[in-house]
């Protein structure tokens, strides 16, 4: 665990500094709100996102994801639908945009706790259960959760349940032998 500190720290520092290019394209830039991030700025889509419930190394099966399978993030730090996230944050834990409707649903995922949040720069962002969703830049792939239970920015990042609650290093199931995806470190 300390060493999960240890890097989320200087992942932290290096977004801070700019120093993003040192790290290749995990840190090079936000998302569009769904899939990759891009090297460029976030940009909103006017096709609604699809959340589901999808497998993931670390809680296979229980994580909330968006429709290409990427696993979505919550921060401890946000309150209510307001994020806190913004600026160098956002750019190593892209928030997942909308400039349509609510997200469709699908499987266990809830309909009726899906909701949009403006941000400050005028964006909307998609929530859930009231809380503001994010995808983690170090994320390869879909599965990949390599920034669950990161605490750096003034909180602790999670994925999350189908019913909005976060899952916690300590609720979910040990994670399988390595095989390339999960935290990695």
């Amino acid at each position: 665990m300390k060493r999960i500190h240890i890097l989320a720290g200087v992942l932290a520092a290096a977004a801070l500094a700019g120093g993003g290019a040192a790290y290749g394209n995990a840190l090079a830039g936000p998302a569009t709100g769904y899939g990759a991030p891009p090297s460029s700025p976030p940009v909103a889509t006017s096709a609604p996102a699809a959340l589901q419930i999808g497998s993931a190394a670390l809680a296979p099966g229980t994580a909330l994801v968006d429709g290409s399978g990427r696993a979505l993030y919550l921060f401890e730090a946000d309150t209510g639908t307001t994020s806190t996230c913004t600026g160098p944050c956002a750019q190593v834990w892209p928030p997942l945009l909308t400039s349509g409707p609510a997200p469709v649903t699908t499987g266990a995922a809830q309909a009726s706790l899906v909701g949009t949040s403006p941000r400050t720069d005028g964006t909307r962002q998609v929530t859930y259960d009231g809380h503001p969703l994010y995808y983690f830049a170090g994320d390869k792939a879909p599965g990949d959760v390599t920034g669950q239970g990161i605490h750096n920015l003034g909180g602790g990042w999670y994925v999350v349940a189908p019913g909005g609650d976060e899952i916690d290093d300590d609720d979910a199931p040990a994670p399988a032998a390595s095989s390339g995806t999960g935290n990695g470190y």
